[in-house]
């Protein structure tokens, strides 16, 4: 029995391991594995395919379910004027974020150095014409446009379908209630699919590793620098502009009393355990009104994804530079759309940045499989986007309060507002 419990022991440590940290080591083991013993590595490759299908048949289901549960979510809360302006400005951020990360990967290049385009036999595809995205917006038919993969029909599709179902009230519960249920059951493979992920990218990896050596391992970290260098840009160079140009208040103030908030997303990754820091921060130390705090910020729980949607224009450019693929005007015009779309009640959904990175590579052509690639490193942008995404939370509410008359403005220039917050007490 001693033996017994010796020989679990590893197991049980793997397994309590967290998952970013397993999907991390097994993209070093595979890398390991690729250039050690690449005749090995090469027969591990159908397992990643194995992955990257899976991926695939999640990808469809659950954006589309997660999509018109998200709208009918919004539709429940009776927005009124406040809750229409919340989503118009996180909409107009998350336009704005996903512009900003993909110039800096077109300015920095960060897949540059790496060159995929032999190891997948795939053909990417040609630019559309204007006349052809307008055409492809709506699809003739939306069951086989899920079959196909058309990620930009099934996105506006599933946009209508959701308005359609708040439009006819208590008609459209039992519609509401079945895209939930369906939302979470498809929530639980995410899930489970993240469970198996340190595998997958193992399996890719080795493969990828044997045929292409450490002239992966650059460009990953250009990825890493790129994306929190576009961050930093954002939450420092537009969020301050737009206090300043829209609310004509000190970026400074607002900077200083986020700081906690910043702190605890970034080191969690996680915005809802964040939230009711933010919303403390908003109303203790910004002077936000708490009827705006408690209208704003949950609508920004559930469609901003600043962080995310600037993490997808560099990754996707990294993707595209790697595989050695051409994008064009419309190709990012594509990128743009898919991201902002798929923002809608994605926000909350597990493994959402590798989900919707998938979505937007699919949209352009892109192999998915160079999802592999940014999987390894995924916890460590996730840290940097959503403390991007919280920031954007808390300034839209403040951009809000400011329009309607209800921001504080002796709470919001007061240095010492808020200085008894306790933070530790909040996370629990």
């Amino acid at each position: 029995m001693q033996f017994q419990g010796l020989a679990m022991a590893p197991w049980r440590i793997w397994t309590r391991r967290p998952l970013w940290l397993k999907t991390l080591i097994g993209m070093l083991a595979g890398i390991t594995l690729g250039l050690g013993m690449p005749e090995y590595a090469l027969l591990l490759k159908p397992f990643g395919t194995l992955f990257v299908n899976t991926i695939k048949m999640l990808m469809v289901p659950l954006i589309f379910c997660s999509v018109i549960t998200g709208i009918c979510n919004l539709g429940r809360r009776n927005l009124g004027p406040t809750g229409i302006k919340a989503i118009f400005f996180y909409l107009a951020s998350t336009t704005l974020a996903i512009c900003i990360g993909l110039v800096m990967g077109w300015l920095l290049q960060p897949g540059t150095g790496v060159t995929l385009q032999h190891a997948l036999p795939f053909a990417p595809l040609p630019p559309p014409s204007l006349e052809q995205l307008l055409g492809n917006l709506v699809p003739s038919n939306p069951l086989q446009a899920m079959s196909d993969g058309k990620v930009v029909q099934v996105l506006v599709f599933a946009v209508a379908l959701g308005l359609a179902i708040n439009a006819i009230g208590v008609q459209g519960e039992p519609a509401m209630r079945l895209f939930g249920s369906l939302a979470e059951a498809m929530n639980k493979l995410s899930q489970v699919l993240m469970i198996l992920a340190p595998y997958g990218v193992c399996a890719l990896m080795s493969w990828l590793a044997a045929q292409y050596g450490l002239d992966l391992l650059l460009p990953l970290l250009k990825v890493i620098g790129v994306v929190y260098l576009g961050c930093l840009l954002h939450v420092l160079g537009a969020y301050s502009s737009l206090l300043l140009i829209v609310a004509r208040l000190n970026p400074w103030h607002y900077f200083r009393s986020i700081l906690d908030a910043q702190a605890v997303a970034f080191t969690s990754s996680s915005s809802t355990v964040t939230q009711p820091i933010s919303m403390a921060c908003a109303r203790r130390r910004l002077g936000v009104s708490q009827r705006i705090t408690d209208s704003v910020l949950p609508i920004g729980a559930t469609i901003n994804m600043d962080g995310t949607a600037l993490y997808q224009g560099v990754t996707a450019l990294f993707v595209a530079q790697a595989f050695g693929v051409d994008l064009h005007l419309l190709d990012y015009l594509t990128i743009i759309m898919i991201s902002v779309l798929a923002s809608i009640g994605t926000a909350g959904v597990p493994g959402t940045g590798l989900m919707t990175l998938t979505l937007v590579l699919t949209s352009v052509g892109l192999p998915i499989e160079g999802v592999a690639l940014i999987a390894g490193i995924d916890r460590i942008l996730d840290m940097a986007r959503t403390a991007v995404n919280v920031s954007g939370d808390i300034l839209i509410s403040v951009l809000i309060a400011r329009h309607e008359d209800e921001l504080d403005l002796a709470v919001f220039h007061d240095p010492d507002a808020g200085d008894d917050l306790d933070v530790t007490q909040l996370k629990n």
